[in-house]
């Protein structure tokens, strides 16, 4: 194998940083091009045109495209690339708190869940997509009903389940669950095989901070994890010790607006002794 001096890896090196950055500009400037020609269009349409298009498409570029890219470009700047307790959404935005660890396999988990009434949802295709929208708007019953991606250790919930109210996915309990990874340790020297976030769909609504159509979550997160808990005990499972002050308890905002209290309590679930 021939020796590269230093100064070589160092100048191969540049050059890799350098094509990768040149790469980010020039989907940049697309990006920015693209945005400026749908920009000029929709308000062409509100000045000259139909209004109620124009501002259809402004608010559908700006809630759906421009926003989610430049957050996603802006929590890589200042938000940590560490476990803190919070999920992210897609965009990058800090989401629901962790609030449940479980010991136990994939399997285990997915029975225990069952047992406890839990529904497990269905994936987010362009089916699922439509019926949930039509569920949601004519107040159909649709227990399977998908739910959006939340992400932690940079990977999408690997199982979401809930329990529909009133016959309508408008109003949900909900939790997700994420495999931890191989020989990963919580803070404090604990382990668990699967961390959740529970969170309780209280209505569906515009967030005023992404300007999205979603479901907006309940204050008071802490309710939907000891619903879970009480789910799982009635179900047979009393195997369950809380962390107290895991995380400190504190009161925020989701991505979406909706304001969170959590007394950061985690309590885990051991699947493996019930």
């Amino acid at each position: 194998m021939e020796y590269r001096e230093p100064s070589d890896r160092l100048s191969g090196s540049v050059f890799v940083t350098s094509c990768l950055w040149l790469m980010r500009l020039s989907i940049f400037v697309s990006l920015v091009v693209c945005m400026y020609f749908a920009y000029r269009f929709s308000f062409n349409n509100i000045l000259h045109g139909s209004w109620a298009v124009g501002v259809i498409m402004f608010w559908a570029l700006t809630a759906y495209i421009t926003l989610p890219r430049i957050h996603r470009q802006l929590t890589k700047l200042y938000l940590p690339d560490y476990f803190i307790g919070r999920v992210r959404t897609g965009d990058g935005l800090l989401g629901d708190p962790v609030n449940l660890a479980v010991l136990g396999s994939a399997r285990e988990l997915r029975t225990a869940m069952e047992a406890a009434g839990w529904v497990q949802a269905d994936p987010i295709r362009p089916k699922s997509f439509i019926k949930i929208i039509r569920a949601t708007l004519l107040g159909e019953s649709y227990p399977n009903a998908p739910i959006s991606a939340l992400y932690l250790f940079s990977q999408r919930q690997t199982f979401a389940f809930q329990k529909e109210i009133g016959g309508s996915p408008r109003q949900r309990h909900h939790v997700r669950f994420w495999k931890t990874p191989e020989h990963w340790w919580l803070p404090g020297g604990a382990q668990a095989d699967w961390l959740g976030a529970a969170t309780f769909d209280k209505h569906v609504s515009l967030s005023l901070f992404s300007g999205q159509v979603t479901h907006r979550v309940a204050e008071f997160v802490d309710e939907e994890r000891d619903f879970v808990l009480d789910s799982l005990r009635t179900a047979g499972y009393h195997h369950i010790n809380t962390a107290m002050n895991f995380t400190s308890g504190f009161h925020g905002r989701s991505a979406y607006g909706d304001r969170i209290r959590t007394d950061g309590a985690l309590p885990f679930i051991d699947l493996q002794q019930s």
